[in-house]
């Protein structure tokens, strides 16, 4: 059985009287993907932001393989192996895509590679996300999908051992979101890079997670396999509503 990657216990997160986190705790295991779902306002992206480092917690404990990294800073949190994407791509456009990816690798790991080590990463990256690596490859004319691969190109340079997704599949067609949702699966099988994916498209993620963990109110409501949490009453009352029918058929065709 693989380990625990990461262990996060009572994470909380007050701004002022607000408690956008409340005691969440899970466990991630080597080589898993997880699903962080829930409505809007639900605590994902703060949950998401401690662990990678942009936010403080207020109490509780983030461990990745046993050495706490919650509190630290997001560039150290990075060079201990997790890398993310945001939701909104910005790169930089008078970089070609190489370029931009190369920044990636040589800023992002610990022991910085060297110039030439870190291009050989970026057209890794590049190349792992359908995307061209030649040196003249630009940014400009790239569309939705391609600027969330880009996105995803710029984390995975950083040579991660877990990768947070931060809703990879906003602004794309049901052709795109499937090939991404796709291509996250096949990077955890190549890299095995383990994932949290934060997403609000629920046909797409429940596809590729192995587990998903479901917030309300900034507190855990449920957590288990797709079709455990698909089947929750208190998942379709909050969060699934009308769509609970649809999304379980999904994942019943996955299954068989």
């Amino acid at each position: 059985m693989p380990g625990h990657l990461l262990s996060v216990r009572d994470l909380t997160k007050a701004f002022g009287g607000f408690v956008a986190v409340n005691r969440v705790s899970f466990e991630l295991a080597e080589g898993e993907i997880l699903g962080l779902i829930g409505p809007n306002g639900s605590g994902k992206s703060t949950t998401f932001n401690l662990i990678a480092g942009a936010l403080a917690p207020t109490s509780g404990s983030i461990r990745l393989r046993e050495r706490e990294i919650g509190g630290l800073y997001a560039d150290r949190v990075a060079h201990m192996g997790v890398g993310r994407t945001f939701q909104i791509p910005r790169p930089f456009r008078k970089l070609s895509l190489v370029e931009n990816v190369a920044l990636a690798a040589y800023y992002g790991q610990e022991r910085r590679p060297g110039r030439e080590r870190a291009y050989a990463q970026a057209r890794e990256a590049l190349e792992l996300v359908n995307l061209p690596s030649e040196p003249l490859a630009r940014v400009d004319g790239l569309g939705a999908a391609g600027l969330k691969k880009l996105e995803l190109a710029r984390a995975l340079a950083t040579q991660p051992r877990l990768l947070l997704a931060d809703e990879s599949l906003g602004g794309l067609d049901e052709t795109e979101m499937n090939q991404a949702a796709d291509m996250l699966s096949g990077i955890r099988d190549k890299r095995g890079v383990t994932i949290i994916w934060v997403e609000h498209i629920m046909g797409a993620l429940m596809r590729v997670v192995d587990r998903c963990v479901v917030l309300d109110h900034g507190e855990v409501i449920a957590a288990g396999k797709p079709h455990e949490v698909a089947h929750d009453p208190k998942v379709i009352e909050v969060y699934l509503g009308t769509d609970a029918a649809q999304v379980q058929a999904n994942i019943a065709a996955r299954e068989t």
